[in-house]
């Protein structure tokens, strides 16, 4: 189950060109479920705090090919974003 609301999920073009849809379908389903993928223990941290604060949620993920790829739910959970580390 969600433990916030993802808004509306969007995903750059780079990323939709590049990233495996199957690996992007369950990295969404994993930072829903405040699974935060790998990220370091101090952004681990920060998204703990930004979900009982409403902060900005970060996470990261490797798509089937070993391709890096974030996840950014807004602080206002407006909108959650698939995207690559060069696309930010």
């Amino acid at each position: 189950m969600s433990k916030f609301n993802l808004g509306q999920i969007v995903i750059t073009r780079n990323a939709m060109d590049t990233l495996d849809p199957a690996s992007v379908h369950q990295a969404i389903q994993r930072h829903s479920w405040g699974d935060w993928g790998e990220v370091c223990e101090e952004d681990r941290e920060s998204n703990e705090i930004g979900l009982r604060h409403g902060e900005r949620l970060l996470s990261v993920y490797k798509d089937t090919n070993g391709v890096n790829f974030w996840i950014i739910t807004e602080w206002d959970r407006s909108y959650t974003t698939v995207l690559l580390p060069e696309d930010y």
